[in-house]
């Protein structure tokens, strides 16, 4: 069972799904081109309503402990479904470890938020309103995000004086502190101490009050994860004054983006774009 939404949400999720439908036909690219790095292209798939009216915009960034998965799995947002909701949708593929050592998953994050921002004008994008979804290695770089910016890393792959600003995020099934989970070594930098490395790309070591609002969805029986990384981090969000809501389930393993992922995500933007 997951917490049970209040009248208020449902009310204002109902609202913003009413609102953020689009009047225009709905367009989908693949294979979009957001960066070039190591002299290879960063690739993704974006769907958006094709019409005059300033539209909110989601990244989706992909699961699989940032060695595998793709922005087509189940782990990434469907974004002709987003562009249906009214957003510009956009889900990425980055550089995975096996190839290239951590941070290279998050710096070509960083750059898919860079692009957005410097392709707003094209697409009828209101920058005030970009949000991010993570499942798993990917709601830990969203997480980070959240928490720390761009955490010192460094920007490459394009687009280099835009903006990285977004609204709020979404992390689904994640990690939240990488020294003490099993797969946590896989992010190993080439230079520098590997334990300082996993300490700074932990979300949890860097909550604030500045903390971008933040949706913290898992499940109890998650084998990937443990739901104690998600119970702490979400103690430590709400210790903090952040704007966040912990949606927790007993029996959906560790999740995708799922049609409850979706509900709870729309509610979640819908509370955020009440608050001023």
């Amino acid at each position: 069972m997951r917490i049970v939404l209040t009248a208020l949400v449902i009310s204002a999720l109902l609202a913003s799904a009413a609102a953020a439908q689009p009047s225009a036909p709905v367009v989908t690219k693949t294979d979009v081109i957001y960066g070039r790095v190591e002299g290879a292209a960063l690739l993704a798939n974006i769907a958006y309503p094709d019409g005059p009216a300033m539209k909110p915009a989601i990244i989706s960034v992909h699961g699989g402990r940032w060695r595998a998965g793709n922005r087509a799995d189940a782990s990434s947002i469907k974004v002709t479904q987003w562009a249906e909701f009214g957003f510009f949708a956009m889900s990425i593929d980055y550089r995975l470890v096996g190839g290239s050592p951590a941070p290279a998953p998050y710096v070509d994050m960083l750059t898919a938020i860079r692009w957005v921002h410097a392709h707003a004008d094209e697409y009828r994008i209101d920058p005030e309103r970009v949000y991010l979804i993570g499942q798993s290695a990917g709601g830990q770089m969203v997480s980070l995000f959240a928490t720390a910016g761009e955490a010192g890393f460094p920007r490459a792959g394009g687009w280099e004086k835009a903006r990285t600003d977004v609204r709020a995020v979404i992390s689904v099934a994640a990690t939240y502190e990488l020294t003490t989970l099993s797969w946590g070594n896989l992010w190993t930098p080439v230079a520098g101490n590997v334990d300082d490395a996993r300490r700074h790309a932990s979300p949890i070591n860097h909550v604030s009050a500045a903390t971008k609002p933040l949706l913290v969805i898992h499940s109890d029986d998650d084998k990937s994860v443990p739901v104690e990384q998600a119970n702490d981090m979400a103690a430590k969000l709400k210790a903090a004054g952040v704007q966040t809501r912990y949606v927790h389930f007993t029996d959906r393993g560790h999740m995708g983006i799922t049609d409850d992922v979706i509900k709870e995500a729309r509610a979640f933007i819908a509370e955020v774009e009440q608050k001023k």
